[in-house]
């Protein structure tokens, strides 16, 4: 009898990334929901700029969200669905009534730092498994919201 699953990794190492990932999928969650309510909420001299931005970034988290949800289930696992579950796995804790807009772009500079914080443990525990798609989604993920932190710092000034 194999011990790896039907994606031929290890099950024991599939189990640790579906774990991570689930913590992931929790973050993803409670930041996109932060994301959705500076749009909505945002106010000030920068709202039009804001409130554009914050959709096209909520728009990616909720794409996000479905491909880490999506990448539990080759793993042989299931991909958590309540928002009791989110709330205790995340490290991105609910934002409530944020409106002024630098307020609002730090939130988001500090959810997507959380998230590539987050994203590097999972590269190293995905590259220990040799489960190459879980860490080519990532380091996508990585690379882009690299690039959107140095953004939102050179915004903030």
């Amino acid at each position: 009898m194999s011990d790896t699953n039907a994606i031929g990794l290890h099950s024991g190492s599939a189990s640790d990334l579906a774990e991570k990932l689930n913590e992931l999928l929790a973050n993803y969650q409670i930041f996109y929901m932060n994301v959705r309510g500076y749009h909505w909420n945002v106010k000030g001299s920068n709202f039009f700029e804001l409130h554009e931005k914050f959709e096209e970034f909520y728009t990616d988290l909720l794409a996000k969200v479905d491909e880490v949800a999506e990448r539990i289930l080759p793993l042989g696992h299931k991909p958590v669905h309540a928002y009791s579950d989110y709330i205790s796995l995340s490290r991105i804790t609910e934002a409530k009534d944020v409106h002024d807009g630098e307020a609002c772009v730090r939130g988001v500079l500090e959810g997507y730092q959380r998230l590539i914080e987050l994203q590097r443990e999972i590269l190293s525990v995905a590259s220990d498994a040799d489960d190459e798609g879980t860490a080519s989604q990532v380091g996508d993920y990585i690379r882009e919201q690299e690039k959107t932190v140095w953004m939102l710092g050179a915004y903030l000034g």
